[in-house]
């Protein structure tokens, strides 16, 4: 049968949800308090405690000295009470020693309630936080407990309670007390009362964690979701990819008679949820962002940093692909990350005719659509007056369109590849410590480097490739002006770099330097310079004369073949066998040269008159004298200046 202790150690085990081990470890703490509390135990005596969680035993276990004479049984024990913890115990010893009293006291009773409450208390609350840290960003469950016009309360698993801020619900929701509910655990904070677990119901990411518990394969993998975006409780677009062939994915996330979508539509109070596919064209994307709108062609317009995108659709659908308040539009334009600009075949065409008199970079085709502005121009005066037009006179409309645009894309693709091709060549000739240099680094105000991080000029890099290429870009940013490219100027050419050497010319230069620099070995003494020089002119000059050089020696190695070869041998042409013979014989020349000339060398050294230094002190002038003296016979010293 179980104690009672062990009776109310599982009750609380269960209760707190803890570890076994934490709960012992607070009743520990909370009994060496207690006895402290009892005993009037000093802070510096060392105090442990033992329990048993079976029986609820408890062993009180205290460091005293062992003395001949106890004064204070708080802090010392005789010898022999001391052996028995400690067989090997002498006197001064300090040993741990059982001090177990036979009753605490109702004082020392409640310190160690109150000490078991607040260790519990830690407990709970880093046990919370380390749950829930790690389901940030997923779907949580909870009990509605209370309801305010600020936020609602959520218990949550681990006796934890979550927040849901106004902001965070969705427009319709209502609540009622204990009643579950699912949101997406958005943040965690510390704060003294506990974690502070914050939830929402608006983020796009509940709207994604709930496809993928309703859609199996969006969860195994193999349907992708790649973009979302969502005005809560009004309307979402979802753009799905399928990563294995033969997989519909809008087909997957809709269900079978829309039963897996509808019942994500539920839980977000009615939402309406638009799936398309992804598609890597953004034509194609972007024409089906603007579901369920038709539309007739998609121009892009992607130069510089702005990504414009001119979507043409039906006069009936111009209203349908804006939508109400222009939700559609701005859905697809936060889905497919494009500026979308959306106009009716009629407004597309007028458009067109304007730019073609008035823009830059549309004049030049006016006279290839000189035939056809006139009947584009009657087309339009016929819609003007209310009337119908035949789809003959649409799909002219629709022609005149895609020509006009085709010329402008065309060209604007050129213009961007010839930009790539100078921005390549322009970072080419920028060293490679530029691209790693933030442009925080540049001696330029806060202002500038702001604005050039905005642009995206993240490094200096980046800005010298953008002056070369085209300053005027930078020229354009909101806020840059002259004074401020001068800065900007002036700033990057104090910058100086290390050029970096071509690996060629770095050999070239190692070789040159170890033939220029003789060793100390080698390098005669001065003395010596007039007889080196003597003896070594001639085997120069015979080195000059008969070492060939790269381009002469096939000429030179094929008269020297010529020379002594037979007279009916010589009109015949030199041979590759021939030749590399030749070739080993120049090398063997080249071998005894270079034996001749260490000759030479050793000879001068021998040659070269021998130095010798004494040392002495010139206690007059207390300094030291240094004297040289020449082999010459002579028992001579001069002072040298050293």
């Amino acid at each position: 049968m179980k104690s009672e202790f062990s009776l109310a150690f599982n009750e609380v085990l269960e209760d707190k949800q803890l570890p076994k081990e934490v709960i012992i470890e607070a009743i520990e703490t909370a009994i060496v308090s207690a006895y402290r509390r009892a005993v009037n135990a000093p802070n510096a005596q060392s105090v442990t405690a033992k329990i048993d969680p079976e029986t609820g035993k408890i062993t009180v276990w205290a460091e005293k000295e062992v003395v001949e004479d106890v004064q204070d049984t708080r802090t010392e024990v005789t010898l022999e009470e001391a052996r028995r913890s400690d067989p090997e115990a002498e006197l001064g010893d300090l040993v741990m020693v059982e001090s177990t009293p036979t009753d605490f006291g109702r004082v020392a009773a409640q310190t160690a309630r109150q000490v078991i409450q607040q260790r519990l208390r830690e407990a709970e609350r880093e046990e919370q936080y380390k749950y829930f840290s790690l389901q940030i960003g997923e779907i949580v469950s909870g009990v509605v407990q209370t309801i305010s016009r600020g936020h609602v309360t959520v218990g949550l698993d681990k006796n934890a309670e979550g927040i849901l801020p106004r902001k965070e619900q969705i427009p319709g929701d209502r609540f009622h007390v204990h009643e579950r509910i699912r949101a997406l655990l958005l943040e965690i904070k510390q704060s003294n009362r506990g974690p502070q677990i914050i939830l929402s119901r608006t983020h796009r990411k509940f709207l994604m964690r709930l496809l993928e518990n309703e859609v199996p394969e969006i969860y195994h993998g193999q349907i992708e979701v790649r973009s979302i975006a969502r005005e809560p409780g009004h309307r979402s677009k979802v753009a799905v990819y399928a990563l294995r062939p033969g997989i519909d994915p809008v087909g997957a996330c809709v269900g079978i008679r829309g039963v897996r979508i509808q019942a994500i539509v539920r839980e977000l109070q009615n939402e309406k949820i638009d799936v398309i596919e992804w598609n890597p064209d953004p034509r194609i994307y972007i024409a089906k962002a603007l579901s369920p709108a038709r539309v007739l062609k998609v121009y892009l317009d992607s130069r510089g940093k702005s990504k414009t995108a001119t979507v043409v659709v039906p006069e009936d659908q111009l209203s349908l692909a804006i939508g109400r308040d222009g939700q559609n539009a701005r859905l697809a334009a936060k889905l497919t990350n494009w500026r979308i600009d959306i106009k009716s075949l009629s407004e597309a065409v007028g458009d067109i005719l304007f730019r073609l008199q008035n823009d830059p970079e549309y004049t030049p085709y006016a006279a290839l659509e000189s035939e056809a502005v006139p009947q584009v121009e009657a087309i339009l005066a016929k819609k003007a007056e209310n009337r119908p037009l035949s789809p003959e006179e649409y799909r002219l409309l629709q022609d005149f369109i895609e020509r006009v645009e085709g010329y402008v894309a065309e060209k604007r693709e050129l213009e961007e590849q010839e930009r790539l091709r100078k921005e390549k060549a322009a970072r080419s000739n920028i060293p490679a410590e530029a691209f790693e240099m933030p442009v925080e680094e540049l001696e330029l105000s806060l202002r500038i480097v702001a604005l050039l991080r905005e642009a995206g000029y993240e490094t200096v890099g980046d800005v010298m490739a953008q002056l070369k290429t085209d300053p005027d870009e930078i020229l354009k940013l909101q806020g840059f002006g002259p004074k401020a490219m001068e800065a900007l100027q002036e700033a990057i050419a104090a910058v100086q770099f290390e050029e970096p050497v071509p690996e060629a010319a770095a050999e070239e230069a190692a070789e040159g330097t170890e033939a220029v620099t003789p060793s100390e070995e080698e390098t005669p003494p001065k003395e010596a310079e007039e007889a080196l020089s003597e003896e070594a002119a001639p085997v120069e000059e015979e080195e000059v004369e008969e070492a060939p050089s790269e381009e002469t020696a096939p000429a030179e190695a094929e008269a020297t073949v010529e020379e002594g070869a037979p007279p009916e041998v010589e009109a015949q042409p030199l041979q590759a066998e021939d030749y590399l013979e030749n070739k080993d014989l120049l090398l063997e020349q080249e071998e005894e040269l270079d034996s001749e000339k260490k000759k030479a060398r050793k000879k001068a050294k021998k040659k070269a008159k021998k130095k010798y230094v004494q040392v002495e002190y010139d206690p007059d002038e207390d300094t030291v004298i240094y004297r040289k003296k020449h082999k010459r016979g002579e028992d001579e010293w001069e002072n040298i200046d050293w």
